[in-house]
């Protein structure tokens, strides 16, 4: 596990009561589910891993679609 890092949270009456529900009935601590939440909607809305192929054959050129059968012109023979 990595190591836990302490801080606040400020969350209305409501919301820490169904946490303190949640957790009794879960028989787990609100910290616990608190991190469990977060590292949930981190995953959720983070940065996606791109491929490392993507972009791998990028020719630099930005007008490569416009002249491509100028560019491909003679090849092949």
């Amino acid at each position: 596990m990595s190591t836990l890092v302490k801080t606040t949270v400020y969350l209305t009456d409501a919301d820490y009561g169904r946490l303190k529900e949640l957790a009794r009935e879960q028989h787990r601590p609100t910290a616990e589910l608190v991190r469990e939440a977060v590292a949930e909607y981190a995953h959720r809305h983070g940065r996606k891993e791109r491929p490392r192929s993507l972009g791998a054959g990028r020719s630099g050129r930005h007008d490569l679609s416009e002249r491509a059968e100028e560019l491909l012109d003679g090849m092949g023979r």
